[in-house]
């Protein structure tokens, strides 16, 4: 693990890879860099992969003030800067996906893997939102591969950002996050993304996974049956290999 400064904010993150293009994990709401290790380590042998705890979770410290998905967005392009990290490929869960779609159409980026994504609004509350952000992994997910090795950072670290918890600008921040609707800025976004969905996530349903696809304009969807908001951890077999298709193209490019 490695920290950086950037704006006054000590950011953990982990770096991974000597050679190939940049790529930028992006966790969900409550989560840490611990729930992309698999797919950093799945990545690394022909990418270079950062994998960040974000502003407010895990062990980097929080923002300042309450910060929207913009405040994020150019927190991670300040990040990216310090790195000299050039045209991404952002791979992104739930919130994470609302960061790399806006940074997408801001800054452009070089392709895009969304699983669960949020940015759609809809009607649910902020009590919903609370209840859904908070994961807690079972025992039935910390035995599966690939997870056995990952399975005692993953107790310690999984859903303890949930919001009765969170501080007071983590819960103001988590107001302003479910506010945003991203919809807006769908149809300007150009970069080849793939859409990955649970068929039964009821966080970020399937349709609006669906939206994003008609919405985007070089966009597909991938469907995981029978599975739920977290079908990237529960299928992570499965969605390395979804990954593997897709960025096989791009592995030891620069």
């Amino acid at each position: 693990m490695s920290t950086v400064e950037i704006n006054g904010i000590t950011v953990n993150y982990e770096k991974k890879g000597k050679q190939g293009r940049d790529v930028v994990l992006l966790h969900g709401w409550g989560q840490n860099i611990e729930m992309m290790a698999f797919i950093a380590d799945f990545l690394k042998d022909h990418f270079i992969v950062y994998n960040i705890d974000l502003p407010g979770f895990g062990k980097s410290s929080e923002p300042p003030e309450a910060w929207d998905s913009e405040d994020y967005t150019g927190f991670l392009h300040d990040f990216c800067i310090k790195k000299k990290i050039s045209d991404p490929i952002f791979i992104a869960h739930s919130f994470g996906c609302r960061i790399a779609l806006r940074y997408a159409y801001h800054y452009g980026a070089y392709k895009m893997v969304l699983t669960g994504a949020a940015g759609i609004r809809d009607k649910h509350g902020l009590a919903w939102y609370a209840k859904t952000y908070s994961y807690k992994l079972g025992k039935k997910i910390l035995s599966l591969k690939p997870f056995e090795q990952y399975g005692e950072a993953l107790k310690k670290n999984a859903g303890s950002e949930d919001y009765r918890n969170a501080s007071g600008v983590m819960r103001n921040t988590l107001v302003k996050v479910v506010n945003e609707d991203i919809t807006p800025i769908l149809s300007e976004i150009t970069t080849e993304t793939l859409l990955v969905f649970g068929e039964n996530d009821e966080a970020t349903p399937v349709e609006k996974g669906k939206r994003m696809e008609q919405l985007m304009p070089d966009a597909a969807l991938v469907i995981f049956e029978n599975d739920d908001h977290y079908a990237y951890i529960h299928q992570a077999g499965r969605f390395n290999l979804v990954l593997d298709a897709f960025l096989r193209s791009d592995y030891d490019k620069r």
